[in-house]
């Protein structure tokens, strides 16, 4: 070894050195010294088996006083005590005399006096019979005579003391664990005696640095939140004009877009006292601690005011109380809610305390929490788009290692409809994609597959799958890609393939297009790509599969919503039994008769069998471009757009149009109308009944 290269020469060690030399000491940060509860138990526990197993070592044997005449006057008596107030005598054996009563000890000699006790009444005179025994013996044979009276008080005292003070200091360490996890520690206010008192977390100013500017995206939430700051800050501006400062707002959006950070951007911003506490927090076991909770979490923002006050997820306590699912007429959930009510528009002023909530379930909430006066403002937080996703990226991109050609638009185009902690979940998965894969950085096939195991699993090569199920497998996906590359309102594919992932065993992956509306042509295609596949396996195998049950689930749920909800059928009618309130949840009848159930269940099989025999036609005037897609499937297990484009052609429309008939339903082709009624077979398979 090259004795120039060690670590120690002239390198970290030495300057290690150095710096030693030159401070004269190293820093030391002081050990902090915990306390632990446990060790109290242990403690108590070992004192309190050393007070009932340990006498002293001596184990004196009860014997009448009859026979402690005779041991008198045998000799074999070294000295008796006597206690007074106890009645009670312990006999001291000579020594030399102790191998005599040895079968009274289980044949061991005992070590250590005294040896026997015995019990007298209360009229036992013990000078005079101690006297009277004594004189009767030789000089050489007497005993010695110790008479004494037991100062009791002090052991009565700690026998009656003791145990109730071990139970009340249990008792207290016990409850003390249980408040810590309800929110508070000892004497704080989640304490036993202050069960009712707010558990929220208050963070004082200049302790919030989350800003607007850590918030990517949500463009008209933030305009809109932005105003609440500036009531914040500059209150009488609008008080001057007679204007009163908002009560509360509401936060409404799916889970993770980013409603609580919007919040602590709110009270960062603004440099105010922020409370924050979970709608859950209100809720307990014991009756009255919410409604409580809610009177001193008020009041604690009223001493801080200006302040805001967050109620993270409130529809655990602020559901419509007649959606409550007990049928209890004094229900904790419905005195909490009332109080809240309460507090948010009673008699009292609450100036300069402004209410955030947050819920992902606007539906299910009370109408009386959220009229104005209450929540005056009810904020969307929706799911981002692509210039949001785009910015979204960015923001947690930051500490990552990327590769110099890396395309952030490319990446938010490929994630339509993520919210902005599944964005954070891509980037992180990504990393730990790339570190697995020994890389020095992150590229783009890191986030694809990142993107693709967090929405389809992790992938699942080892899944034994026989050759026959792999072919149906490619065929199915290939049916989906092929039915979905020739019709023009179709999600544009991205990629198909046949490996499993999760408890799927193929896919075929999408690239939804962000439209706010759709048509009833542009549903009518999706809903042919959806049920491609098990048209595909028809083709081939003469039969469908199970494989196809998740899409036609998609199916079947996107007919009804056509049929009942968007008034998509002229059977039907322009009508929509669509109930925004979900109230109608708890009602036992639908809003239809069970004539129009009837004809709203032939109506969606018969658009499902337009769309069956829609994608039927398809698949057969591409039969050769979509067998060969299969073939590549099966050779390569996935294929991208580009080997669609080649084998397919470049993307366009269906040579299949939909015309609208009298009925409400789109027409086929004229030689499949005739082939369905005259009941024909198609490769081998079971005639179809006209519907």
């Amino acid at each position: 070894m090259d004795n120039n290269n060690r670590p120690g020469d002239n390198g970290q060690m030495g300057s290690n050195m150095e710096d030693k030399g030159r401070n004269g000491k190293r820093d030391r940060k002081p050990v902090k010294v915990t306390f632990n509860m446990s060790w109290l138990y242990i403690l108590l526990i070992f004192g309190i088996i050393w007070m009932f197993f340990n006498q002293g070592g001596a184990n004196p044997q009860k014997i009448e006083w009859e026979e402690v005449k005779e041991m008198a006057r045998a000799g074999d008596i070294k000295e008796i005590t006597f206690v007074r107030n106890d009645f009670e005598g312990k006999v001291t054996i000579r020594p030399d005399r102790l191998e005599k009563y040895a079968d009274k000890f289980g044949g061991n000699v005992p070590s250590k006096s005294p040896h026997f006790f015995f019990l007298v009444s209360g009229s036992f005179n013990a000078e005079e019979m101690f006297s009277q025994i004594n004189e009767s013996l030789p000089e050489t044979d007497r005993f010695k005579v110790v008479i004494e009276t037991a100062n009791k008080m002090w052991s009565t005292i700690f026998e009656w003391l003791f145990f109730p003070i071990l139970l009340i200091v249990m008792w207290y360490f016990m409850f003390r664990g249980m408040n810590r996890n309800m929110g508070g520690g000892a004497g704080g206010p989640g304490g036993i005696f202050n069960v009712g008192k707010s558990t929220g977390k208050l963070a004082e100013k200049n302790s919030i640095k989350v800003t607007f500017k850590d918030v990517a995206g949500l463009y008209g939430a933030k305009e809109e939140i932005m105003e609440i700051v500036d009531f914040l800050k500059n209150p009488q501006k609008y008080t001057a004009l007679g204007g009163k400062i908002p009560k509360g707002a509401l936060l409404v959006g799916p889970p993770g877009t980013g409603k609580t950070l919007l919040a602590k951007a709110v009270a960062g911003e603004a440099n105010v006292p922020f409370f924050s506490i979970s709608g859950s927090d209100f809720v307990e076991m014991f009756v009255g601690v919410g409604a409580s909770r809610v009177r001193d979490l008020f009041r604690q923002a009223k001493e801080k005011a200006p302040c805001i006050v967050f109620i993270d997820e409130i529809d655990a306590v602020g559901r419509a109380r007649s959606k409550n699912g007990g049928f209890s007429s004094n229900d904790e959930r419905e005195n909490t809610l009332n109080q809240l009510l309460t507090e948010m528009d009673g008699f009292d002023s609450n100036s300069g305390v402004i209410i955030l909530a947050a819920t992902n379930r606007a539906d299910i909430l009370d109408k009386a929490l959220l009229r104005a006066g209450r929540f005056d403002r009810q904020i969307h937080v929706d799911l981002p788009d692509l210039k949001e996703r785009e910015e979204i990226f960015n923001v947690h991109l930051r500490g990552l290692k990327l590769a110099k050609d890396f395309d952030v638009t490319f990446l938010a185009k490929h994630t339509p409809g993520f919210s902005g902690a599944d964005i954070a979940n891509v980037c992180n998965e990504a990393a730990l994609t790339a570190a697995r894969r020994n890389k020095d950085e992150i590229d783009r096939q890191d986030f694809l597959d990142a993107v693709d195991r967090i929405i389809g699993g992790l992938e699942r090569k080892d899944k034994i799958i026989t050759p026959e199920e792999k072919k149906s497998i490619a065929h199915h996906e290939a049916g989906h890609a092929t039915v979905s590359w020739m019709l023009p309102y179709a999600n544009p594919l991205f990629k198909v393939t046949i490996v499993p992932r999760g408890q799927s065993l193929g896919a075929a992956w999408y690239l939804p297009e962000e439209r706010q509306l759709v048509t009833r042509e542009q549903m009518y295609d999706e809903m042919c790509s959806l049920i491609g596949g098990r048209v595909a396996e028809e083709i081939v195998n003469g039969q469908p599969s199970t494989g196809a049950l998740n899409d036609l689930e998609r199916l079947t749920k996107m007919a009804y919503a056509m049929v009942t909800y968007y008034g998509m059928s002229d059977r039907i009618g322009t009508i929509s039994y669509y109930d925004s309130t979900g109230s109608r949840g708890f009602e036992l009848g639908k809003p239809y008769s069970e004539k129009t159930a009837e004809m709203i269940d032939q109506e969606v099989k018969d658009l499902i069998q337009f769309i069956h025999d829609r994608t039927r036609k398809i698949l057969d005037d591409n039969r050769e471009g979509f067998l060969a897609l299969a073939s590549l499937l099966l050779e390569k297990e996935v294929i991208f757009s580009e080997d669609l484009e080649r084998i397919l052609g470049p993307r366009k429309g269906a040579n299949v149009s939909i015309l609208d008939d009298a009925d409400g339903k789109a027409a086929a082709d004229t030689a499949d109308v005739k082939a369905e009624e005259s009941g024909e077979k198609e490769d081998g398979g079971e005639p179809e009944k006209d519907n």
